[in-house]
């Protein structure tokens, strides 16, 4: 019986040695016999180069991640679903032509504060006949640094027929219609106007298409479904400012109207264009931010 278990036991361990002799060579085939290794190349051992090969390389960075809002942000329409939304800068009706860096989808952000005084003001609207639309909320800093871009290169017009027909694109920094930095960055700064309701939906914009200056008569510009302001929005003309003289009857009491509204719920108008506001008390006076106009960015918000 002892002869008999000394002969089990080495054919145990020259079997476990084939199997290990197998195994390495599935993970690291020998090269062939006539293969020569070049000068100072290191000999697969065990199938270590082969394991090495699929483990990340020493040091290198992970990628970098998207920003997310702070939590004092939120969409717009989880605090007010009847305020309409159309959102210009994820689309080529704009003064660009394109839709704009860092908007990926077509959604309101605020702040908390922001989009609840929106509601308030909405409220008010709703009794009298009339509902809010946003054009823009929060804008992340990559889409101010498209605009300047765009805005720095005068080859590129092809919007200004109906945007800024009566200015010189290289005067789009000097005269204030461009800026690197935007209140619209710190998320309590909104562009919007009225509509009356029934709202009739706004077509879509056809890029091409004929363009009209952005001061014409309402029933000749872009078919917006806004109250007439005797502007349209982005319009980089004089006539855009809140107060402008020429501006009368009908089209003043609409911006007066908006204008009011919002003032009661703490917002201030920027004069130079009817269709700005900013909340007075903003949660981030000093703070530019430059996460994704995206639901992820306020998920659960």
């Amino acid at each position: 019986m002892t002869g008999l278990a000394s002969a089990l036991r080495t054919l145990a361990v020259t079997a476990s040695a084939g199997l290990l002799a197998v195994s390495a060579a599935v993970v690291a085939p020998a090269p062939p016999a006539s293969a020569t290794p070049a000068p100072g190349a290191a000999h697969p051992v065990g199938g270590a180069l082969a394991l090495d090969a699929l483990l990340p390389a020493r040091g290198t960075p992970e990628p970098e991640r998207e920003p997310v809002a702070p939590r004092e942000f939120v969409a717009l329409s989880s605090v007010d679903r009847t305020i309409l939304q159309e959102m210009r800068y994820t689309t080529a009706h704009n003064f660009v032509g394109e839709p704009v860096d860092g908007y990926r989808q077509p959604l309101c952000i605020l702040t908390r504060p922001a989009a609840e005084a929106l509601h308030r003001a909405q409220l008010r609207l709703l009794a009298r006949g009339y509902t809010l639309k946003v054009y823009d909320c929060y804008r992340p800093q990559r889409a101010v640094d498209h605009f300047v871009r765009w805005a720095k290169d005068l080859r590129d017009e092809r919007m200004k027929e109906e945007f800024y027909p009566l200015v010189d694109k290289s005067r789009l920094f000097a005269d204030g219609y461009i800026a690197e930095k935007s209140g619209h960055s710190r998320g309590s700064t909104v562009d919007l106007t009225v509509v009356r309701l029934p709202a009739v939906p706004t077509r879509a914009y056809v890029p091409g298409e004929e363009l009209v200056e952005c001061w014409a008569p309402k029933r000749e510009r872009f078919p917006d479904n806004s109250v007439d302001m005797g502007t349209g929005y982005d319009c980089f003309d004089t006539r855009a400012h809140t107060d402008d003289p020429r501006i009368r009857g009908a089209q003043r009491a609409n911006r007066q109207l908006l204008k009011g509204a919002l003032a009661a719920q703490g917002f201030v108008n920027l004069p130079e264009e009817w269709w700005h506001f900013t909340l007075a008390a903003e949660p981030f006076p000093d703070t530019f931010f430059d996460f994704p106009v995206a639901r992820r960015s306020v998920a659960g918000r």
